[in-house]
């Protein structure tokens, strides 16, 4: 499949099945935590970068393939950059929910909502999952530099707009990097955005992979315990941690075909790696041999981060420098 993954474990939803209606990097944000790399297609124009039905057909496969082997807690429409930037994205969402009983989220950085477009489409969805990581434009522009056609205060209008309409859950991200937006002050301008979005749950995460600039890192403790203390009004919840569960492998029928499709939505720590190889029934030998044979046929790098070792493949590798 090219367009759906997983299920993958997912700290806010569980096991996810990705769908990317979009194509790699493709995004109206190059934000520098991201874990996929700086964006190389920036736009704003909405578009079908591939047919809706090919794509609703992929999800249907992915559904039955995973409904006698294991659960699906959320149908995630995710992206390998900015999901709503799919023009039929709406259409997607009503159509998954007609052929699966299963809930729809979309994690997205929010920037369209101030589109009445968009934020119809959104409405079908039962999670929608905005990003608001900056207070004041000029922290938004340093964090997740965005196309000079965004706006931010139309960006968390759009945020307070889509709150008014919308009847499902609307649960925030707020992503910490060090010295950009963990500062009492900073955490205040936020807390006052998020006081009028007034989202259902607003989640504290902090860079656990690779990012697109090395230096994009997480904050103290000393900094997470002031944002808890903050934003505690707001419905706060941690996700700082690293994420535990289990990579689907089905569809796939050899390890390097399934890991090089996993890690180039969803980079991965070396031991998740082996874990999720293992279960084609290969010893770990035969697991690295595997790695040894991608890295060295240029699809996938290894990169140190954090004191842990992650793979990545190389279309990532790109965004990400040494320092």
């Amino acid at each position: 499949m090219k367009i759906v993954y997983g299920p993958v474990p997912s700290r806010r939803l569980g096991r996810s099945l990705g769908v990317s209606p979009i194509p790699f990097k493709t995004c109206d944000y190059s934000c520098v935590y991201c874990q996929l790399g700086r964006t190389t297609h920036m736009t704003i124009q909405r578009a079908d970068f591939f047919p809706p039905e090919e794509i609703l057909s992929e999800i249907k496969r992915a559904i039955e393939a995973e409904s006698s082997h294991s659960e699906i807690d959320f149908v995630t429409f995710v992206g390998e950059g900015e999901p709503t930037l799919c023009k039929s994205l709406g259409w997607l969402i009503r159509k998954t929910k007609e052929i699966a009983n299963v809930p729809t989220a979309v994690d997205t950085n929010g920037s369209l909502l101030y589109s009445e477009d968009v934020r119809i489409e959104l409405s079908e969805a039962d999670v929608v999952m905005p990003s608001l990581d900056a207070g004041t434009a000029e922290t938004f522009k340093r964090i997740n530099r965005p196309h000079r056609g965004i706006d931010f205060e139309a960006v968390v209008e759009g945020m307070e707009k889509f709150r008014q309409e919308y009847d499902g859950e609307i649960w925030v991200e707020v992503m910490l990097v060090k010295g950009l937006n963990d500062s009492a002050k900073e955490l205040e301008a936020i807390k006052s955005r998020l006081s009028l979005i007034e989202p259902n749950r607003t989640y504290i995460n902090v860079p656990i992979r690779p990012p697109a600039e090395p230096w994009a890192v997480p904050p103290d403790k000393e900094s997470i315990v002031l944002a808890h203390a903050i934003l505690s009004d707001v419905n706060v919840v941690d996700i700082t941690a690293e994420e535990t569960g289990e990579f689907s492998i089905e569809g796939f029928t050899n390890p390097e075909d399934a890991i090089l499709a996993i890690i180039r939505r969803h980079p991965m720590r070396e031991e998740q790696v082996i874990e999720t190889l293992k279960k084609f029934e290969v010893e770990e030998r035969g697991v690295h041999d595997s790695l040894t044979r991608l890295a060295k046929s240029g699809k996938i790098k290894k990169v140190k981060y954090r004191e842990k070792i992650f793979w990545l493949t190389e279309e990532e590798r790109r965004g990400y420098r040494k320092k």
